[in-house]
């Protein structure tokens, strides 16, 4: 089996992709959030409030699953619409404070799951994976066709 998938590596990439979400799943439950919702998460605690088009952008999300996304997360409590200072028509998404306090524990669950999968690693292959996964996510990112907007 992992002959074959030496033929094609991203099989194997989408495989390890699966694998960690099922790990982290359950964990990530008890804290109150879901796998999906980790790059919404993740973009806004970088970035703060954004609009609902710039954090779909940012977290690669679709635009057309963000609308649910973002309202069982409000419903969740973890993100609260407010309105934008520049433009009151307009809404900015932030996540709430109890969003904040659980994030730290839900990278910990994401961080100790990464260390169990690449036990045994060194430093240097660490690196090296990270710099061809790198490659990969360029050359993927290239194929995309661009949004007119």
């Amino acid at each position: 089996m992992i002959e074959k998938n030496l033929h094609n590596p991203l099989r194997l990439i989408g495989r390890a992709n699966r694998a960690f979400a099922r790990v982290v799943e359950g964990p990530l439950r008890e804290l109150g959030f879901a796998m999906s919702q980790v790059p919404v998460l993740v973009t806004l605690k970088k970035a703060g409030a954004l609009s609902q088009a710039e954090l779909a952008r940012l977290s690669g999300v679709e635009q057309s699953s963000m609308a649910q996304l973002l309202n069982r997360m409000e419903r969740d409590g973890l993100v609260e619409r407010v309105a934008d200072p520049s433009d009151r028509r307009s809404r900015l998404i932030s996540l709430t404070d109890a969003a904040i306090q659980q994030l730290p524990l839900g990278k910990s669950v994401m961080d100790a799951v990464s260390r169990q999968a690449l036990t045994g690693f060194s430093k240097e292959e660490k690196e090296q994976l990270a710099l061809l996964l790198l490659r990969v996510n360029v050359n993927l990112d290239s194929a995309i066709p661009a949004v007119d907007g």
